[in-house]
């Protein structure tokens, strides 16, 4: 078999090579690592045009079949995840293109979003910055969050965790999701609640649901008008599950006390988002999955993938 070239992308943190065997590749296949996102689906097409493998990250690239049309030697693309909704399967099974996936150990995003909550309420962060800028004494005086009631926009793997972690706080936890019943609630031992009630009664809330066309500006303008003025918003999960927009007028006009943002409808941010300029808005930069221990999870299973993929053998998580 001839040499075949494998591109990493959006290695933003550079640590691709370093968690993983590649080298235990290095008979068969040349490796190139992308560490910034390309600027097009252009840009995309002529970078790629010439490897037969690719590794995405998340959705950080899209693979839409108007650039599966133009990489004519791509055989196989492998995903971190077990699904990717970057990713035009149908055109890719269509081209003969095999697609695998990876998966987790366990998800981090959980912590990631109590950490957002903590820094809405105590301003950890804000305050750290301040003592190392020599600035003056105490500014922020916080909220305590035990006994304050969270609301948990759906209740699978990552909003049951969740809920324990708030639980942990003291916090009183309810629970919403189109498909939710009362008798789940009590399985994880949480309130149940209709969407209204949730926004409503709820001081600080939490998204934890996978972005699809259903779900899809779940949390509407008319959700974020029942918010409390003192509520806080935090997002986790994706970016167009929240009307982004209307979000930002929220913000922006202090209807709500903050929010806090790990995903967003466009990524990277850009720099002169307004979301940027706001002080009542913490935000992280896709933080959630981001953690060493994640990646080498991740990059190891597309070795594996690779591995056996180059020697004739069946993808160990095959998507298509």
């Amino acid at each position: 078999m001839s040499r075949l070239r494998c591109a990493i992308l959006d290695d933003y943190f550079n640590l691709a090579l370093d968690v993983a065997d590649w080298p235990k590749l290095s008979d068969r296949v040349d490796v190139t690592v992308f560490s910034h996102p390309f600027a097009s689906e252009q840009a995309a097409a002529s970078a790629l045009t010439d490897f037969e493998i690719i590794c995405a990250m998340r959705e950080r690239t899209a693979f839409p079949k108007s650039l599966f049309d133009r990489l004519p030697k791509l055989k196989l693309l492998l995903t971190s995840g077990m699904r990717n909704a970057a990713i035009d399967i149908e055109a890719a099974k269509a081209r003969g293109i095999a697609i695998g996936g990876t998966q987790y150990s366990r998800d981090p995003t959980a912590p990631l979003a109590m950490g957002l909550i903590l820094e809405l309420t105590r301003g950890i962060g804000r305050e750290n910055a301040r003592m190392h800028a020599g600035e003056s004494w105490q500014s922020f005086a916080g909220v305590e969050i035990e006994g304050l009631t969270l609301g948990i926009v759906g209740l699978g793997k990552l909003g049951s965790k969740m809920a324990g972690i708030a639980k942990a706080f003291g916090m009183n936890v309810i629970a919403w999701s189109p498909n939710l019943t009362p008798e789940k609630c009590a399985a994880v031992g949480v309130g149940y609640a209709t969407k209204e009630e949730l926004f409503a009664k709820a001081d600080i809330i939490t998204i934890h649901v996978v972005l699809s066309e259903r779900s899809r500006g779940l949390v509407s303008r008319a959700d974020l008008a029942r918010m409390k003025p003192a509520a806080f918003l935090v997002n986790t999960a994706r970016g167009p599950i929240v009307d982004e927009q209307a979000l930002l007028e929220a913000l922006q006009e202090r209807k709500i006390a903050g929010a806090g943002l790990d995903v967003f409808s466009v990524e990277p941010l850009p720099v002169d988002h307004p979301f940027r300029k706001l002080d009542n808005v913490v935000l992280t930069p896709h933080l959630g999955y981001a953690t060493t221990d994640g990646l080498r999870i991740h990059y190891g299973q597309m070795v594996e993938a690779i591995d056996a993929f180059t020697k004739g053998g069946e993808l160990p998580r095959r998507l298509a």
